[in-house]
């Protein structure tokens, strides 16, 4: 029988949604697919990998072929894997995966176990190193989900479905919901969630563009316009930070987990930053904000890029169901991360910030900016004043008091004169002053202790 040529090959590889998202997924004529013709028991395998340009840039990517044996991990699929992340680490460059399978190749037995440990155990590696980001554009349970979320970020089509066991035969069936996009956004799981394919696959794109290619390189780019928008202290949270940022580039995340806070990468002045902003609700911060920023924190540490948070909080929660809950251990974690961080820490206090959520992060900074009419406190300063002014209150006299408490003891004016404030700005100076306090640490350099890492607290 004679040899089959080249095109005869490719002519024969099945038509593949996986091939065509990851081609949409790529600067026009970019992509390049590697091990097109990898494959077990007589079927190509059931992944699609290869590499390409997104806006210039080169990024690894795979996308798993539900046309293949229902997009079924096996031995095969695992060795492109492996062998792509070992090409994004000698190159550092990001890796998109993209998910869509109904779990692993049971006919593999112990070999499909094998396969997915051989991922995940190359998933870990590039931690830190390169950005991952997994899309769920399909079905994807079990390990893979495990391994989906081990990435940077994981987004999500409204339609996918994510989860470790199948809800079906899970014993608990009183919870709605389970491993549907809405709920991996309420849990954390996933960090954004879109209608279709077409806007995950731009919304990963988005994350390319501000994201650094690794741990190395500092990010930035000339993409977005420079912002003219006026500042006050009215704004909160989302308005506050896009009238900071430059005009375009902000990519909120995780918007769904822990409401009270907010979480975006954006660029000012065309580099890369990590906006955190404790204020979307106005209420306190509860356990799942707290797990959220220092998620979010270690990140941008990671890959050195620089953390700007807007403090605006009455401090974290402490209701006996958050104390139950584990409260304490994830504002410990919160604590524990800003110290950690050694990227450029600037915070900007626009109100208010008192107790454990200014402990916990203002200190640990740079720099720290405020507003002049904020209210900076131990606790809040209605409770300081019954402990520290109990004696003097007659039934009349309460709104006196807290009031003074807030002019003198509790002023910005009052921690500058302590070194704890560093500069006390008015809200139309407020880009002007981060920039600079951005350049100021653009060199900065931290020397720690040696060890392996901290024990943090999780």
């Amino acid at each position: 029988m004679a040899r089959k040529t080249l095109a005869e090959m490719e002519q024969a590889l099945p038509e593949s949604k996986a091939r065509e998202r990851l081609i949409s997924l790529f600067d026009e004529d970019s992509f390049v697919e590697t091990g097109k013709f990898v494959g077990s028991g007589g079927e190509t395998a059931s992944v699609i990998t290869g590499y390409g340009l997104i806006d210039g840039e080169t990024v690894y990517a795979f996308s798993q072929d539900i046309s293949v044996k229902g997009g079924a991990v096996n031995s095969a699929a695992a060795a492109k894997l492996v062998k792509l992340y070992d090409m994004a680490v000698k190159n550092g460059s990001p890796v998109v995966g993209i998910y869509d399978s109904k779990g692993g190749d049971i006919a593999e037995g112990a070999a499909m176990l094998d396969a997915y440990s051989y991922i995940a155990n190359a998933s870990a590696k590039l931690s830190g190193v390169v950005p991952q980001i997994s899309l769920v554009a399909g079905l994807c349970a079990g390990t893979a989900a495990m391994i989906a979320c081990m990435a940077d970020f994981v987004v999500m089509t409204e339609q996918s479905e994510f989860f470790m066991t199948a809800p079906f035969v899970s014993e608990d069936e009183t919870f709605k919901g389970a491993g549907t996009s809405a709920n991996a956004a309420k849990s954390g799981a996933a960090a954004i969630v879109v209608k279709d394919d077409k806007n995950a696959i731009e919304a990963v794109k988005k994350l390319i563009r501000i994201l650094p290619a690794n741990n190395l390189e500092l990010s930035g780019n000339d993409y977005y316009a420079e912002n003219d928008a006026d500042i006050d202290i009215s704004l909160k949270a989302d308005d506050m930070v896009k009238a900071i940022a430059d005009k375009g580039s902000v990519a909120e995340l995780y918007s769904d987990f822990g409401a009270a806070s907010y979480t975006a990468l954006a660029s000012m002045s065309w580099k890369t930053v990590g906006f955190v902003a404790t204020d979307k609700t106005g209420d306190k911060l509860s356990a799942d904000d707290c797990a959220k920023i220092a998620r979010f924190v270690s990140f941008c540490d990671a890959f050195s890029i620089p953390v700007i948070t807007v403090l605006d909080s009455a401090g974290i929660g402490g209701t006996q169901a958050a104390e139950l809950a584990g409260s304490v251990r994830d504002a410990a974690k919160l604590a524990q991360i800003y110290a950690a961080a050694t990227t450029a820490k600037i915070t900007l206090i626009t109100e208010k910030a008192y107790g454990s959520a200014y402990c916990a992060i203002a200190p640990a900074s740079d720099m720290v900016l405020a507003f002049e009419d904020s209210v900076i406190s131990a606790a809040d300063p209605k409770a300081a004043v019954i402990f520290l002014k109990g004696d003097q209150l007659d039934g009349t006299n309460e709104a006196a008091l807290i009031q003074e408490y807030k002019d003198n003891e509790a002023s910005v004016f009052t921690l500058a004169a302590n070194g704890s404030i560093d500069r006390v700005i008015d809200p139309e100076d407020t880009r002007t002053a981060i920039l600079s306090a951005l350049d100021t640490f653009e060199g900065k350099r931290v020397h720690s202790p040696q060890r392996k890492h901290i024990n943090f607290v999780y």
